[in-house]
């Protein structure tokens, strides 16, 4: 596993699921983690307490990345807590399943705001921190490449993930920065029952789930050839 020791990551909608995973890898292979929450802030701060009795350093800070405001909010916070910044995980992201008939313009809105907006510009608010050797991930869905029940508008919001990245790997690639994003498969946590479909994962569950990999490795910027591959899927970084 990497050692990063000496670094610092921030992950957003770190409190549950891929985004604690992801959390608790990073400060096992020695980075100091800065945890978003959005509205679980006592999973968050259980998360904290974890990586500090382990002898990790960890801080909570919660935004509401809803808010038209809630990337530069989170971007103050974390220049409150450090000055420099090596990793950035945008992982928080939302999803109201509904038909095209049912789609409501307030949780499109909602969706686009959290899973595209606030990424966006959560990295043009943290970019004076990101310096040579930093790393850029986002979390995209293969929801963005085939079609997902009644996913219609959170699968278009990853599409959009998947061109952000591109671009932004394209523009900070030359100052040291690299920039990717990993699209998942089926996994198993309690965003499909937030999302109002407690039943997804059974009934979708000969699908592969997410393979293990060295998390610390890929997230840290240890992994030098996923420059040529902006999106990955899991089953590529696993690889």
């Amino acid at each position: 596993m990497t050692d990063l020791i000496s670094r610092t990551a921030l992950v957003t909608g770190a409190s549950r699921g891929i985004g604690r995973a992801t959390a608790r890898a990073l400060a096992l292979a020695g980075a100091r983690v800065i945890v978003h929450y959005g509205n679980s802030a006592e999973d968050a701060h259980s998360l904290v307490a974890e990586i500090r009795e382990a002898g990790g350093q960890a801080d909570a800070v919660g935004a509401d990345l809803s808010a038209s405001d809630g990337a530069q909010r989170l971007a103050a916070e974390v220049r409150k807590l450090v000055g420099q910044l090596d990793i950035l995980v945008a992982n928080a992201g939302i999803a109201v399943p509904a038909t095209i008939e049912a789609q409501t313009i307030e949780d499109f809105d909602r969706m686009f705001a959290v899973n595209v907006r606030a990424p966006f510009f959560l990295v043009q608010q943290l970019l004076p921190m990101l310096g040579d050797g930093s790393s850029i991930v986002m979390t995209s869905s293969l929801a963005a490449r085939a079609a997902v029940g009644q996913l219609s508008a959170y699968s278009a919001t990853k599409g959009a993930i998947d061109t952000m990245v591109k671009h932004f790997a394209s523009l900070l690639g030359p100052r040291g920065i690299r920039v990717n994003a990993v699209a998942p498969g089926l996994i198993e946590t309690d965003i499909h029952a937030s999302s109002g479909e407690p039943g997804r994962v059974e009934r979708l569950k000969a699908g592969a789930p997410l393979n293990e990999w060295d998390k610390a490795t890929f997230y840290g910027g240890g992994a030098k050839g996923y420059t040529d591959y902006p999106t990955l899927k899991a089953t590529e970084a696993a690889e």
